[in-house]
């Protein structure tokens, strides 16, 4: 085997390879081999029939095995000796098949990282919030948790709705007189003052009493969940069918016990603190971690490779399909084709493997390396997340080749965990409640690669239990 390399870009290989027709035969012949003890050909003993019926009579399969074999064995051995490891899929040109008694000639493509200089990344400088909790956040967790145990009933009286009271209702968004893109529902059920609609719905909710109608005109904010809604001056139209009081109890070790087999309300207090000090502790580090791998990336520059970028694209629009599908919804409704839609993802998709590319370079450096039951551990917890068993999930990343990303993911968390835990950390104050949400908005929505064992700690009530 003769090959040759050419580097198409700087993150673009193609290597030419020429097997010679020695080569070409001899892959033939052990292929035939293969075929002659595999397969009973009848009027011959087992394994003794000439090599050249064997062939005439599975010619399609032998071409077929000789020709992959030697191809995978070929590439692999290029590859190894020339130190090259592909990013992307390798796509073959050229030569079909063998042919005997020929050459066979033929060609690979595939992307690689691009070559830099890796930045220094040791003892680097970061602040790091200290993690605290208010107040107020564990008092409304306990808020939540007697919401949960509350009753319900009807109210006696002959009054409007308040703040606190679930209404039932039937309702529907109209533009011209006509229902906008089917936004209606009946008999839907609205717990009042907790923010689940808008405060102009809300505040037209709380002039009915049971019985009665409403109607206000609502301008939606361009930010609103339901993209087609974003924007929109709408008619909203509701009939309250009735009003439901919400009877609260007192917080006792009972209702603890009930909430999450707590012993006491002492116990559940101290078991949703600790909750919350974890998952904040998590967040700020991660917040730390992003503002490490933001100054490491001004520090360098270097092309990305377009199929990972596009690839990346995919698993982003995958992702956001999904979100929207809890929703009841699809892609259409944003409004979008499906060009725009890739371009709006573009950003966050080359962000991603800008990081991703300088992880693995330190990952690469540091030898760092990913176990098997590390890719088990990640795919166990996909799993639990999507409600699936893991051997589901386990052949569904095999068979859509999602292995090697998950792997490569995995790496890029040991590499900024790394460049963390070597950092010179100064512990701050928290920043004012605004301030601090905004930050950790962003640092969510743009961070680093995301670690599959990290767990979002959406309700500590619910994570104290575990």
């Amino acid at each position: 085997m003769d090959y040759k390399v050419e580097e198409i870009s700087p993150v673009k290989r193609k290597i030419n390879i020429t097997v010679p027709v020695e080569e070409v035969n001899a892959a033939l012949a052990a292929t035939v081999a293969i075929y002659k003890n595999r397969y009973d050909i009848k009027g011959f003993r087992h394994g003794k029939a000439p090599a050249s019926v064997v062939e005439q009579k599975h010619h399609a399969q032998i071409y077929t095995e000789a020709t992959n074999d030697l191809v995978n064995y070929q590439i692999n051995e290029a590859l190894g000796t020339l130190g090259i490891m592909p990013l992307s899929r390798i796509d073959l040109d050229g030569d079909k098949e063998l042919v005997r008694d020929q050459p066979f000639n033929y060609s690979v493509n595939f992307e690689v990282a691009p070559t830099f200089d890796l930045p220094d990344y040791e003892g680097l400088e970061v602040e790091v919030e200290k993690a605290v909790v208010r107040p107020d956040e564990l008092k409304a967790v306990e808020q939540r948790i007697l919401n949960n145990a509350a009753t319900v009933k009807p109210i006696e009286e002959d009054r409007v709705a308040t703040d606190g009271d679930i209404v039932s209702i039937t309702f529907g968004a109209y533009k011209d007189e006509e229902i906008f893109q089917g936004i209606q529902a009946e008999n839907f059920e609205l717990t009042l003052g907790d923010r689940q609609a808008l405060p102009e719905f809300e505040t037209m909710l709380k002039t009915l009493k049971a019985g009665q109608k409403g109607e206000c005109e609502i301008t939606f904010p361009d930010d609103f969940i339901n993209p087609a809604m974003a924007g929109q001056t709408l008619t909203m139209r509701a009939t309250l069918h009735s009003i439901k009081q919400k009877i609260l109890p007192e917080l006792t070790d009972e209702v603890a016990k009930r909430a999450g087999g707590f012993e006491s309300v002492a116990k559940m207090r101290e078991a949703i603190e600790q909750s919350y000090l974890k998952s904040r502790e998590q967040l700020n580090r991660s917040v730390a971690q992003k503002k490490l791998l933001d100054a490491l990336l001004t520090k360098v520059d270097f092309p990305l490779p377009p199929s990972i970028v596009e690839n990346h694209i995919d698993r982003l629009l995958a992702d956001l399909e999904q979100r929207l599908d809890r929703q009841g919804k699809n892609l259409s409704a944003l409004n979008k084709t499906p060009e725009e839609l890739r371009e709006a993802q573009r950003p966050l998709a080359e962000e991603a493997v800008r990081s991703e590319i300088l992880l693995l370079a330190v990952a690469k450096k540091e030898n760092l390396e990913v176990k098997p039951e590390e890719i088990d551990a990640a795919l166990a917890q996909v799993a639990r997340q999507h409600g699936q068993d893991l051997l589901s999930v386990k052949q569904y990343y095999e068979e859509h080749n999602l292995i090697f990303p998950l792997k490569d993911r995995l790496l890029a968390d040991k590499a900024v965990d790394l460049i963390y835990d070597r950092a010179q950390k100064t512990e701050v104050d928290p920043k004012p409640e605004a301030e601090d949400e905004e930050g950790k908005k962003a640092a969510k929505a743009q961070a680093k690669p995301r670690k599959p064992r990290a767990k979002k700690a959406s309700d500590p009530a619910e994570d104290a239990k575990e």
